[in-house]
């Protein structure tokens, strides 16, 4: 069970809003997780707290190819990115590395600073603020694995290990 609070995007969220490309000259997770979505919402990391969602419109993640993204929002302590679309290296991008993504066109009573909880073996997400439940768009069962172990590498360990 996955709960939070709410943080409201729009659409084509791309991959610069998630994480500035003057930002890529590291892979550290924790530096680029200072600076998500700053250029949208400055101080943006500040704001949030560990176990909050994004909740998106469609094409989350559109534009580069770039791992950071995920990476960061996962390092800022994002818990689960709610959308009614994602662009599709993101999405997998996502799931490589564990971070939960969930397609819902749904949840247009959402309002920033709602709390949500996730059920994901239900495939329910619920508005605990506005009182109303949403199915989600069921997460094939190997992308499911690979968010019970924490991505790719920590799957690839799990078969290294059998």
């Amino acid at each position: 069970m996955i709960k939070g609070k709410i943080w409201v995007f729009g659409d084509n969220v791309d991959t610069d809003v998630i994480i500035a490309a003057r930002y890529l000259n590291t892979s550290d997770s924790d530096v680029l997780a200072k600076h998500i979505m700053e250029d949208a919402v400055p101080n943006f990391y500040d704001k949030i707290s560990k176990g909050d969602i994004i909740l998106a419109g469609e094409n989350f993640g559109c534009g580069s190819s770039r791992e950071h993204a995920p990476i960061a929002l996962k390092a800022a302590g994002i818990s689960a990115i709610i959308a009614k679309s994602f662009a599709r290296i993101f999405y997998r991008n996502s799931f490589n590395i564990g971070l939960p993504i969930l397609e819902c066109d749904s949840l247009d009573e959402a309002k920033e600073n709602d709390t949500c909880s996730i059920d994901m073996n239900d495939g329910i997400i619920t508005n605990i603020t506005q009182e109303t439940k949403h199915s989600i768009t069921p997460i094939p069962e190997f992308m499911q694995e690979l968010l019970n172990v924490g991505g790719l590498m920590e799957y690839a360990k799990t078969i290294k290990g059998k």
